[in-house]
């Protein structure tokens, strides 16, 4: 968030001050609650010889016979916009549904599948999305009914309940004429099975006739499938069985829904056994049924498995859906290297006449994560070969893997085929292969896409236009910069405060320190006040150029603008304190920075290690390693190679060998640098034999040190 300022009269000398020194910044950027919705319950028991558990004691209410008719019509009105906040505050209210009833009669409330659906998930408490979703239900079924809202209303009970059923709720619905349906315990069942709530999902479903309710197939099956998705396979299973005692059948989702639960248990086998025994009972498999078996295969490494899949499907003539060929293609690669998945993936291919291009997306998605550039480009050409061109996110991906891994001439040749006919690549692709172009040095190339990149309307607000200077500025095309910079004040893209950082940044780190000074009086001039970014960026220039009293100015000026210095800026004095050899100063801004409650990142600390170990104050070295474990950071491999040169030149091999084998039980594997630093250290003491155990010990880790 940038905050826009008027420059006070009392600080109006500041800027000025700022503006006159040598002034840059190094960077502009630095570096659901479980709610028990439950009311008391007030309704007695229905059978006094069986009473219910309090939390699920309920009633069946009786139906609005009063039901307002749906004002929807075929010629509605564009509807206007919906004011959330009150909805919000009718629903909250005890009669909400009177109030509802005459809004929706004074033409006030319009019910559409979008406007009913932004109203579910707007709102915070869920209890209300319950009960506009009832309220809709029984106002509008067509609506209401939808399996959309449905839908919704399951994610908004996932994210912000559980909310559980009790008598207070019933009761409450039950008195304005409506009544728990079976499709609002299906929705209910659904969340908690999603939030692990399996054995109240059975509880709620023995006591459904409390509720006038009968067990159907449909509530067995949110049941049974609330139980799968809450890990408890067993008592999906048990109740499985107990459908037939309730005189119900299971049908292919109930199938559909086990087979599923046994392939995500790893149990593949038991599902090929419920998928005979469905077909026993004369319930075909669908193309659910056979995707949800291949990703099963393809999960238990099963690939020859999963591809006789297929071929079953051929000869029950199903058809497989785009879902069952990305199982295939996913399961593959994430189920064996990557190059034996993509042989096999292609051999099948090879006897598949006829495939859907979302196979070969899949197949040069995965390709591309994987990094294999190269294959993906072959194929790549096998695709297009057969009149197929990647879908548009795909493309995206599989551009940025070229851009890294071939070579760039290579590159460019795929990029400007894929322009030539007629698709559109993203502004991140774009950007991502400007960069490497600026970057070797290839400006014409570079300005050619960057031209391209503006003309297709990729750069059209302050953002994408900061990205595009940021990158020209790292790969030092300053001049193009500046073009950027001026095209957007041109198109009347207002720069904004990380523009201004990102412009200072820049032209300071090129050495154009006068460019930089305009540029702070500019964002000063734009009504932006520095901001910690800002200041930090330009301490940290001032310490580049070893400027160090400088940029303590400007840390004092800092202060002033009431703005208070975080860690990165600290870090960045103290480590500029100890490579001048300060080591006084940079204590007694190390301990400000502890009293401030400022934690120094593991840089700072080791330029302090370093610098006391040159000055030969190995105590407070060991002092500040102890502060730094007590801070919860981890010593790296500078801070123990500093420690194991330093304690040996003071002859204090025992002590550094310690502290040597001591890296990997914290966690901190020596690397080259220090195995070579340790070695080196033994030898030129003389301690041959040492220095030939270390060298063991470093093949052991896989570290190979140079002759």
């Amino acid at each position: 968030m940038m905050t826009q300022f008027t420059v006070s009269s009392t600080s109006s000398v500041l800027p000025h001050r700022l503006a006159m020194r040598a002034l840059s910044t190094l960077a502009s950027m630095s570096s659901p609650g479980t709610r028990n919705l439950t009311l008391n319950p007030r309704l007695p028991p229905q059978n006094p010889n069986h009473p219910i558990p309090k939390s699920t004691q309920i009633q069946s209410p009786h139906q609005n016979p009063n039901t307002p008719q749906s004002h929807i019509t075929n010629h509605t009105p564009k509807p206007k916009p919906i004011d959330l906040s009150y909805i919000t505050k009718l629903l909250s209210r005890k009669d909400w549904n009177l109030l509802l009833n005459h809004e929706f009669k004074a033409g006030r409330v319009n019910l559409t599948h979008q406007s009913v659906i932004r109203i579910l998930q707007n709102q915070e408490n869920p209890l209300n999305s319950i009960r506009f979703w009832i309220w809709v239900l029984n106002i509008e079924p067509r609506i209401g009914g939808d399996r959309r809202a449905g839908d919704v209303l399951g994610n908004v009970l996932y994210r912000k309940g559980p909310v559980l059923l009790d008598l207070g709720f019933v009761e409450e619905i039950g008195g304005m004429g409506y009544r728990v349906s079976e499709g609002l315990l299906c929705v209910l069942m659904g969340s908690w099975g999603r939030l692990g709530l399996a054995k109240y999902c059975v509880e709620v479903f023995g006591q459904i006739s409390y509720l006038g309710i009968t067990p159907s197939t449909r509530l067995y099956n949110a049941l049974i499938d609330a139980l799968v998705r809450a890990d408890s396979l067993d008592l999906a299973y048990l109740k499985f069985q107990q459908m037939a005692s309730d005189s119900c059948k299971p049908d292919r989702f109930t199938y559909n829904i086990l087979v599923h639960g046994v392939c995500k248990a790893g149990v593949v086998d038991e599902a090929l056994r419920l998928v005979k025994q469905m077909e026993g009972l004369g319930i075909m498999p669908n193309v659910f049924t056979y995707t949800i078996l291949v990703d099963g295969f393809c999960n238990a490494n099963r690939l020859d498995d999963a591809i006789r899949v297929f071929e079953t499907m051929r000869n029950r003539r199903v058809q497989p859906s785009e879902a069952t060929y990305r199982s295939l293609v996913h399961g593959a690669f994430c189920s064996l290297e990557p190059e034996k998945a993509f042989e096999l993936l292609s051999e099948f291919i090879e006897r598949e006449p006829v495939l859907p291009m979302a196979m070969y997306d899949a197949i040069l998605y995965d390709l591309s994560h994987n990094s294999m550039a190269e294959e993906a480009a072959c194929f790549l050409k096998r695709v297009r070969e057969r009149g197929h061109l990647p879908d548009m996110s795909v493309l995206n991906v599989l551009m940025t893997c070229f851009i890294k891994k071939l070579p760039v001439d290579e590159t460019c040749e795929l990029f400007d085929s894929f322009l030539l006919q007629g698709l559109k690549l993203g502004f991140n692709t774009y950007l991502s292969l400007i960069q490497k172009l600026f970057g070797g040095g290839n400006v014409d190339e570079g300005s050619r896409y960057l031209t391209d990149m503006v003309q297709e309307g990729l750069v059209s607000n302050v953002f994408s236009y900061n990205m595009i200077l940021d990158c020209l500025f790292k790969c030092e095309v300053i001049d193009t910069a500046e073009k950027i910079f001026n095209d957007m004040q041109r198109r009347g893209v207002a720069p904004n405060l990380a523009t201004f950082n990102t412009l200072i940044n820049g032209y300071f780190k090129a050495g154009e320190i006068g460019r930089a000074r305009e540029l702070l009086v500019m964002l000063l001039e734009h009504g932006f006040k520095p901001d910690i970014f800002t200041f930090t960026s330009i301490i940290d220039s001032l310490c580049q150029l070893s400027k160090i009293e400088d940029a303590f100015d400007v840390l004092t000026e800092m202060e002033e603008w009431s703005i208070s210095p975080n860690d990165v800026t600290y870090n960045i004095l103290i480590r500029s304190l100890c490579v001048v050899g300060d080591v006084s100063r940079s204590m007694k801004l190390f301990r400000k920075m502890q009293s401030e409650g400022i934690i120094p990142d593991i840089y700072s600390f080791n330029a302090l290690i370093q610098s006391s170990f040159k000055i030969h104050k190995i105590e407070r070295a060991q002092k500040l390693l102890i502060s730094m474990l007590a801070f919860g950071l981890t010593p790296d491999n500078i801070t123990y190679t500093t420690f194991i040169k330093s304690l040996c030149e003071s002859g204090r091999h025992s002590e550094a060998k310690a502290i040597f084998f001591s890296m990997e039980a914290n966690g901190c594997i020596p690397d080259a640098y220090t195995c070579k630093t340790f070695v080196d250290c033994l030898v030129k003491a003389g301690n041959c034999v040492e220095s030939q155990e270390i060298l063991q010990k470093c093949k052991d880790w896989g570290v190979i040190l140079e002759k």
